[in-house]
């Protein structure tokens, strides 16, 4: 009966598993010189996504934070990671490539929510490292010891102060990410995510990626809000200089209006603009407000609500939402 259900939940989220073609992987570039720290960076990129590992990993931000246990496998080429948030929700994140399956307990069910999604830690880094190069600057800063390995540590150094800094550490054996903060431009911490333990795993057994069971609660998938990849109908003048736009997604909300979500990115961090058109009776949002790490802008423009949210100075979101105009 608990293999019927496993099996179901799976095919609710999408998942379809390849068998491996090798157990052996290694994370690239493979230089047996010593590396700068964009090439540091880069094998800290590969290894997140083709190393073999599990371990447990804490987040905080401001007064929000949680452990996690993590399992992550490169199975024949596809990454899988199962990632189980160790608090009263009980929530297990599921991830194959960018698709996401987030499974819920509740009182009576168990909501099963997918979701697109990339950078999950230690994954923060993309493999190509062209976009952050040009916004950021990047040093060699020391060793130090983290989860018990020898760490090399990196710092992202923003050209303007339209960006945070970023310090990394780096395992000197294998590459991956073993600690990351963010920091802004009063050398205050903001956010870090770190791992507490880690160990690189040798087998290709896929029996832990499955949810937890609860016989006797129905398993129901959460039905998305329709979306659409849209060509951009609107304009985005006097960006901050390295911010460009990755996405532009279109949302159709219960009551037929619509809402656009446009995400910018810089390489490593990403704010999300989210445009609707203000209704009869709806009181507009306006000002700045930080959340920990997180800065939100709303204004109205043209008869439109604007609200930005993303991981970037305040100014560089107020900037971002003063950017927005509309085709005439």
């Amino acid at each position: 009966m608990r293999s019927v259900v496993v099996g179901l939940v799976l095919m609710m989220a999408g998942f379809v598993l390849v068998s491996p073609v090798s157990a052996e992987v290694s994370a690239k570039p493979q230089n047996n010189g010593l590396l700068d720290a964009w090439q540091i960076l880069e094998k800290s990129a590969y290894a997140a996504r083709e190393l073999n590992y599990e371990g447990q990993f804490s987040y905080v931000n401001g007064e929000n934070s949680r452990i996690v246990d993590i399992k992550h496998m490169n199975y024949g080429g596809h990454e899988v990671a199962r990632n189980i948030v160790l608090n009263d929700s009980n929530r297990e994140v599921f991830s194959q490539g960018n698709d996401i399956v987030i499974v819920q307990p509740t009182n009576k069910n168990v909501m099963i929510k997918k979701r697109r999604g990339k950078n999950l830690f230690p994954a923060m880094l993309p493999t190509n490292l062209n976009l952050i190069k040009q916004n950021y600057k990047a040093f060699i800063a020391g060793k130090e010891t983290v989860a018990d390995r020898e760490a090399t540590i990196v710092e992202l150094v923003p050209n303007d102060a339209y960006r945070y800094r970023y310090m990394v550490w780096t395992d000197a054996k294998f590459g991956l990410i073993l600690k990351m903060t963010l920091v802004d431009g009063n050398n205050k911490t903001l956010e870090q995510i770190y791992f507490n333990q880690l160990s690189m795993l040798n087998s290709q057994d896929l029996n832990w990626f499955q949810p937890k069971i609860e016989i006797g609660k129905e398993y129901v998938t959460e039905q998305p809000k329709a979306l659409k990849h849209v060509d951009d109908d609107l304009i985005m003048t006097n960006l901050p200089v390295g911010y460009q736009q990755i996405d532009h997604i279109q949302r159709v909300k219960s009551g037929g209006s619509k809402v656009d979500q446009l995400v910018f990115s810089d390489g490593i961090g990403s704010v999300s603009v989210f445009i609707e058109p203000m209704t009869k009776g709806k009181r507009p949002k306006k000002g700045v407000m930080p959340m920990g790490s997180t800065n939100m802008c709303a204004l109205v423009t043209n008869g439109h609500q604007i609200v930005v949210v993303g991981e970037a100075p305040a100014r560089a979101v107020k900037s971002i939402a003063e950017a927005v105009s509309f085709k005439k």
